[in-house]
């Protein structure tokens, strides 16, 4: 059963309390899925037992188990609605993904994170999973521009280099939800010890974001689709406008450091 026709089929059978929850709920819909309990506190000045008994009536386990079931509700129904050339569709999500993304740079941000980049003694790339994969591709990318960075996205070596650095050191952390536990607790780790935060995420609340001295905004939701392509072009668009801004900040001769990195592995080709 839909979780809208769950609430109203239960909605006088709830405590005032819990239909506080309900309200809430059905006011923001399928966008409830990256809320957490603290938002639905916040919004509704009730306390964590009263939003775990509102999603036990309705029949889930808990909290997550809801979250998962709006979300499963929101994929399906945008398969259902999805055109048959769904390839086309697939390239307008594309888009879309960069050209939101490109609305939320804002350009003093951009200048802070790149003077970062260009103060830093050691660069690291802090992200798992999905975004630890987008952090092997923003490695390489500044490579390309002479910067050498280091991406680990094993979150006890994480925390390993995040306790050896200094001020001197830049830690890019990249989550599209900004609530990734072990990129965060990396994070902090680093934070701690001085070295200088770069946050890339969607949400600037989040507990990444509060770690980062600037926050460059992606614009990718996702839960049940973790990992989605349109996430990683999100952060990947990101990563190449702080390429860009460190190579006209710092003078650098793009076109000579290309053809050295081609030099060097030309001959790697098959003729």
């Amino acid at each position: 059963m839909r979780y809208d026709y769950a609430i109203h089929e239960q909605y006088e059978s709830l405590t005032r309390s819990e239909k506080k929850v309900a309200d809430y709920v059905l006011k923001v819909g399928s966008q409830l899925m990256y809320a957490t309990m603290s938002d639905i506190k916040a919004a509704t000045k009730v306390g964590d037992a009263t939003i775990i008994r509102f999603c036990q009536k309705l029949g889930y386990n808990g909290f997550s188990d809801f979250k998962i079931e709006l979300a499963k509700e929101d994929f399906t129904q945008q398969a259902e609605t999805r055109p048959a050339d769904y390839y086309d569709d697939i390239s307008r999500h594309l888009q879309e993904a960069l050209t939101a993304t490109a609305k939320l740079i804002e350009p003093t941000k951009l200048n802070q994170a790149i003077d970062l980049l260009s103060q830093a003694r050691h660069i690291y790339l802090f992200g798992v999973g999905g975004s630890g994969q987008t952090g092997d591709a923003f490695s390489a990318m500044l490579l390309r521009a002479g910067v050498q960075t280091t991406s680990i996205s094993d979150p006890h070596l994480q925390a390993q280099v995040a306790s050896l650095l200094t001020p001197r050191d830049l830690v890019i952390g990249l989550s599209l939800t900004g609530r990734t536990k072990d990129t965060y607790a990396s994070l902090k780790i680093a934070a701690d010890n001085g070295a200088r935060i770069i946050a890339v995420t969607n949400n600037l609340n989040s507990p990444v974001a509060q770690l980062g001295e600037v926050v460059l905004q992606t614009a990718i939701e996702e839960l049940l689709n973790g990992g989605s392509v349109a996430g990683r072009i999100s952060q990947l668009y990101i990563g190449e406008v702080l390429v860009k801004g460190y190579e006209q900040r710092n003078q650098v001769d793009a076109v000579a450091l290309r053809e050295r990195v081609l030099r060097s592995i030309i001959d790697k080709r098959i003729e």
